[in-house]
Formats: structure tokens, sequence, C-alpha cells
């Protein structure tokens, strides 16, 4: 039976996240600010004053980026140490660091507005809030995701075989109760197929 109504010979566009959609815009906006705080400082102290203030901005981010980089590669030493020796790991060493490096990095970007959130950043309530809004943020996400999409990846259970491969799988808990097993039922059976 036929309705008249044409199939469609192309499949539908999903529509685009509003992420993608207003992350450029956003972009531009941020460069644009920030070469205009760039003009109305150089006007108002020196084009030198600034240039000084860029890179004590680079200076003070990469030795921020540096020892934050040092603190995590000396917690996941200590966190294996502790593995290895039975112990169980200790947690919250690695706190903040993630954090520290976004700080440091967005002070080695020319700009006195990446300057002021980097330097926003290494604040220590404002890390610990940021990361307390994330962290509820990813849970929420991981809990809304449909199965089979990228969140349900946190969810798949790894099985690993007795020579050491490794066999992604999906645990599918089926608590209904079933009947006898078909393979003990008498009779015929349908052919096996693969």
């Amino acid at each position: 039976m036929t309705t008249g109504v044409p199939t469609p010979t192309h499949p539908a566009r999903p529509r685009r996240s509003r992420l993608r959609t207003f992350l450029p815009l956003g972009i531009a906006v941020w460069l644009v600010l920030e070469i205009w705080l760039l003009t109305v400082v150089a006007g108002a102290a020196s084009g030198f004053a600034v240039l000084l203030l860029l890179v004590a901005g680079f200076v003070l981010g990469s030795v921020i980026v540096k020892r934050a980089g040092r603190r995590a590669f000396r917690n996941l030493s200590e966190t294996l140490q502790q593995q290895q020796s039975g112990v169980a790991p200790t947690g919250g060493g690695g706190e903040g660091n993630g954090l520290m490096m976004l700080g440091g990095l967005l002070l080695m970007l020319p700009g006195l507005l990446s300057d002021v959130v980097g330097l926003l950043l290494l604040i220590p309530p404002v890390q610990k809030a940021l990361s307390r809004y994330t962290e509820r943020a990813i849970e929420r996400k991981i809990r809304e995701a449909a199965p089979g999409s990228v969140g349900d990846a946190f969810q798949q259970a790894r099985i690993h075989r007795p020579d050491g491969k490794v066999v992604q799988g999906e645990v599918i808990r089926d608590d209904t109760p079933r009947g006898p097993d078909p393979a003990s039922r008498p009779g015929p059976h349908p052919p096996l197929t693969g």
C-alpha cells in the first residue's frame, strides 16, 4: 500500500548542538575583547608596559604548568608504588592539578582577560567549586546517556581472558525468570546458524 508521500532520498541531518553553534561566536567575541583591552591598556600606559605584562604572564604560566605537572607525576608515582606494595591508594593528592594547568595555560596565552581567568583558576576555593560543579555535570550526563552512546562506554565491562587478551562487552542483567533451558527439552532442535 502506498500513501503517495515520496520517500526522502537523503538521510535527515542531525541538529547541531548549541556548543557547536555558539563556540565559534564565543571565541570571536573573546578575541575581539582581548585585542580591545590590550589597545586600551597600551593607550593608557604604554606599549612597553603591555609587552611586560604579556611576558610576565607567559613566564608565570609556564612556571605554574611545570609545577602542576611535577606534582601530578609525583602523585602518580606514589599511587603506583602504593598499588604495587598492596596498600590501598589514598585519593585527594591530585586534586586541582588539571585546573592549575588550565590556569597556567590561560596565563601563557597573550591577553589580559585570559590572564584574569587564569589567575582566578589558581585560587583554591574557585578550584573546589568548579571541580564539584564539573563532577556533578559529568555524572548527570552519564546517567542521561542513551545505550550505545559515548556516555554508555563508561558503563561497559571488560572481560580479561586467561591469555591476556581483553574482550570488551556490555553487561546486560536480565532478572526475569525464564523457563527451562531449550537445549534440555526433548525433541528436535532448530539448526544452529552462525
